[in-house]
Parts: structure tokens; sequence; C-alpha cells
């Protein structure tokens, strides 16, 4: 009958066909899988661009995880331990401490400054005072206690003292204004520069140790991509992998992205990835 095959010519075909069938190529073949990629960037005013000729590493855990490991083993600087290094008064430690910063300028570390802190802390008193000294025209306070009435006059001396506090005070309290500017006083013994070259410092180790146990304890394998943004890696055993650039990023225009994208691989399959920036890690703030 037309259409029907020979049953010989079948199982002839059968018979030429069971090396390959036994062979440890085909079971190879069966017994992983593979992945296909593409990675492509868009910037914020513009076509994605291919991800061209740029390392991609097969991972066993996510880079993110992997990072958390690498943590483990950094000691992160300690911000009291650095405030009590500094040369500067107990009272501006305390505050440090209390806001939980180094920062003495900007807008910020004027928004907490409170009158008692102005004159509680005495690099805080003397930043201001130099700032607002001599300008008569706002009415800012001059001291009227003279330091010759200290042994002479004390009485004098004490109660002119407090009345210029006072003055001071109240001054602060009708003009808060007047704090502004007074931070330049203090750029000499500002340490923020110095706290954030040590969180940098950290940072980078603590990158360093990510990437290299990514390579050496997690890494199933890598590839570079092509001109058109593809990739691919082949005879991989079933189980859970994660895509990632490490600490490398995908640059196009104003957009940097690193990718840590988990895909699974089936036995005898081929999984199909798509990159792009609805899947791209977050990025990390430069001091991290």
């Amino acid at each position: 009958m037309c259409g029907m095959k020979n049953p010989r010519s079948i199982a002839w075909a059968l018979v030429a066909m069971s090396p390959f069938l036994s062979s440890p190529a085909y079971a190879q073949t069966a017994q992983t899988g593979s992945i296909v990629f593409e990675a492509h960037v868009a910037p914020s005013e513009g076509r994605p661009e291919p991800v061209r000729q740029l390392t991609f590493y097969l991972l066993r855990k996510s880079y993110a995880d992997i990072r958390k490991e690498a943590e483990e083993g950094e000691t992160k600087p300690d911000l009291d331990r650095f405030i009590d290094s500094l040369d500067v008064s107990k009272e501006l430690k305390a505050w440090m401490k209390k806001q939980h910063t180094v920062e003495l300028s900007g807008s910020d570390f004027l928004s907490r400054l409170k009158p008692d802190d102005v004159f509680g802390v005495p690099e805080f008193r003397e930043a201001y005072l130099k700032r607002n000294s001599g300008d008569t025209s706002v009415g800012f306070p001059s001291p009227k206690f003279r330091e010759s009435d200290r042994q002479k006059n004390p009485e004098k001396y004490q109660k002119q003292k407090e009345e210029y506090e006072l003055a001071l005070h109240k001054f602060l309290q009708s003009n808060p204004q007047s704090i502004e500017g007074m931070e330049t006083n203090l750029d000499t013994i500002n340490p923020a520069q110095r706290w954030a070259q040590q969180q940098a410092e950290s940072q980078r180790r603590l990158r360093r140790r990510t990437s290299d146990l990514a390579q050496l304890r997690y890494l199933a394998a890598k590839t570079d991509t092509d001109l058109d943004g593809r990739g691919q890696f082949t005879g991989l055993a079933p189980g859970e992998y994660w895509l990632s650039t490490l600490e490398t990023e995908a640059v196009a225009g104003d957009s940097r992205l690193r990718w840590d994208a988990p895909v699974t691989v089936r036995a005898g399959a081929a999984s199909q990835v798509e990159l792009s920036n609805l899947n791209a890690t977050e990025p990390r703030h430069p001091s991290q």
C-alpha cells in the first residue's frame, strides 16, 4: 500500500543506529544539558546594544550569596573604634557616636545640629563663633566679661559670662541660619574622607575576595560572548546555575549592568536565557 513503510527497512535502520545510541557520546548528550544566552544593554534613551566579547561565568551558587559568604571572612571598619582613634574632644566623639556619622560638612550635617550641640561641643562652638563674631550688622552678641575680672571681680566675671552664653543661645534660636558656613571652620578636623577611604578599601578587599571565591570554588564554566552578544555552555550536569559577570559591567551609554541570573539545566535540553536591563542586578553604590 502507498505510504506504508517496509518493516524490514525500519529494522535495518534501527540496527544501523544502534552503535550510535549505545555510544558514550550519545549517553553524555542524553544525560547533560546546555545553556544558550543573549545579552543586551539599553541606555536610558536608545536601542538595546549587544554585549560583545564580555566574559560570562556560570556559577553553582548565586554571586549575591557568594558575596555574603565572603563577608563572613572580612572584618568591616568599626565606626566607634575609628571615632575613638580621632584627636578631637570627648564631646565631639560622643556627638559622632550618637549621630552615627563623622561627616562635619554639608546640609545633612547642619540639619543634625541643635543649639546645645553648637555650644556643647568645643569644636562646634569655636567654628560657630569664628563664623559670626564681628558681624555687628545682624546683632551678634559680643562678650562683655574681661579676663582681668576673673581674679579681681569673679562675681562680675561670672555674671557677664552667663549673660553672654544666654545671649548666644537666644541669637541662634532667633537666627537658625547663622550656623550656615560654620562647617568651613571644621575642614581641618573633618575625618569623613579618612573614614570613606577605610570603607572603600574594605569594599575593594571584599570584591576581590568574592571574585576569587566565585572562580575558585563555584565556577562551572566560562565563555565570552560573540559580536552579537550570544554565548553558550554545553555538556552541563542538570541542576541550578547562575549566569554572572562577577564585578565586570556591561556598558552602553549611561547604563552599567551586571547579571546574577538563575537558570535551570535539564538533561537533554537547551535552556534559553535573555539577559537585559530587566533582569540585571541593582547597581551598587561606588563605596560598595
